[in-house]
């Protein structure tokens, strides 16, 4: 019973996940093709060949159809910190993080290519949300500080942990999709931003060095 019960089961979420997809794709090219903000939820349904209600059940907002990837980035900082090596700090554990994510050329990084980078910045609507998740990522790593370090309600040491390391990844994001819009290519990006976050996490050592070490 058990063993029939688990295969639609997995065969719905691998069908939700498809259709997910399938959406996001459909959305991405036509936004590449006609900017962000003329392109319609209808227009992304009828791409797709579902209804305007299958759209927005998978995607309630519109901008989250171009930043697909926006639960991952959110998450991204607190899961590398929940998930760090015994003995190895919160520093040390995004430090790693983020070099192997250079060097992956990680599109959650900002390795979106110049056609991405250029529609994010040229709508608003997106440069908000971004900024939203760049917040909430923050958001979720003071969390996820304060249960790792036993952390007081009142103590504010996780949140200001938390706005420094967000604040880095933010800068390094940034640079990213600048160097992105002037043209560098990915391999030249890394190889620039390996040096950067050297520079940006160093300068944190002093004071986070230390702290929440598992």
């Amino acid at each position: 019973m058990i063993a029939q019960t688990a295969e639609p089961q997995g065969l719905r979420a691998k069908k939700k996940q498809q259709n997910r997809e399938n959406i996001s794709h459909q959305a991405t090219l036509l936004f590449l093709e006609r900017g962000f903000d003329k392109v319609t939820i209808a227009d992304v349904a009828a791409a797709a060949q579902v209804a305007k209600m299958t759209v927005t059940n998978y995607f309630p907002r519109k901008e989250d159809l171009a930043l697909d990837l926006g639960e991952v980035f959110v998450d991204q900082l607190a899961r590398t910190v929940r998930e760090r090596e015994p003995g190895e700090s919160a520093l040390a554990a995004l430090r790693r993080a983020y070099l192997t994510a250079a060097a992956e050329q990680d599109p959650v990084v900002g390795f979106s290519g110049p056609a991405f980078a250029e529609m994010i910045t040229g709508s608003p609507a997106l440069v908000a949300r971004l900024r939203e998740f760049h917040d909430d990522r923050e958001a979720a790593l003071a969390r996820t500080l304060a249960e790792e370090t036993g952390a007081a309600p009142d103590d504010i040491t996780p949140r200001v942990a938390a706005a420094q390391l967000g604040g880095v990844h933010r800068v390094l994001f940034d640079e990213t999709m600048r160097r992105t819009l002037a043209g560098g290519s990915n391999d030249e990006i890394a190889a620039a931003l390996t040096g950067y976050i050297t520079v940006a996490f160093d300068a944190l050592e002093p004071g986070l060095g230390n702290y929440a070490v598992r």
